[in-house]
């Protein structure tokens, strides 16, 4: 399946420049969006992986039915000051701002494997950042898995060591 067909792309938003590429087409489309998840899910089916983690908000449709589908739990990556319980923090350059990301402390357990996943590979903040919070918190990362990954801002050079993969691949 040509995944890309399912991708509507938005020229100057959320700025001038920047070309957004809206899953939201793919997603109101049940029989791509499951195709996806699969196709995924063959991708990173030979990795031990005991937890997906998800940053918000795109991660959590992502990661959550990638995690029903292999059979693994599902751990959320969320703006600070949206958990509810103690958190670790860390703060991130977006490809046009900042943020600061938490997870739970005891989202991921000491030598857990995890895998990462979202909609979107494109500066490496938010995820290098979601690496930094698992690895802090004793988890290794196996790979990050995304449904987008725009090549030429080199998002996956700021994720030494990680294996990564992605059903599309754009120039920004």
């Amino acid at each position: 399946m040509d995944f890309k067909e399912y991708i509507r792309v938005i020229p100057d938003f959320p700025q001038p420049g920047i070309s957004f590429k809206d899953i939201t087409t793919l997603l109101m489309n049940g029989e791509a969006y499951r195709k996806a998840i699969e196709e995924l899910k063959t991708m990173v089916g030979d990795l031990k992986i005991d937890v997906i983690a998800g940053p918000e908000a795109r991660g959590f449709v992502v990661g959550a039915p990638l995690a029903y589908a292999l059979g693994v739990g599902f751990t959320p990556i969320r703006k600070s000051g949206k958990l509810p319980y103690e958190t670790i923090e860390a703060d991130y350059d977006l490809e046009y701002g900042k943020d600061k990301l938490a997870m739970h402390v005891d989202a991921v357990k000491e030598g857990q494997n995890v895998l990462i996943a979202d909609d979107l590979l494109a500066t490496g903040g938010t995820i290098s950042t979601s690496v930094n919070l698992i690895r802090k918190l004793g988890g290794n990362v196996v790979g990050a898995a995304f449904l987008i990954e725009l090549e030429d801002l080199k998002g996956r050079d700021k994720m030494p060591g990680v294996d990564v993969f992605t059903l599309m691949k754009y120039d920004h």
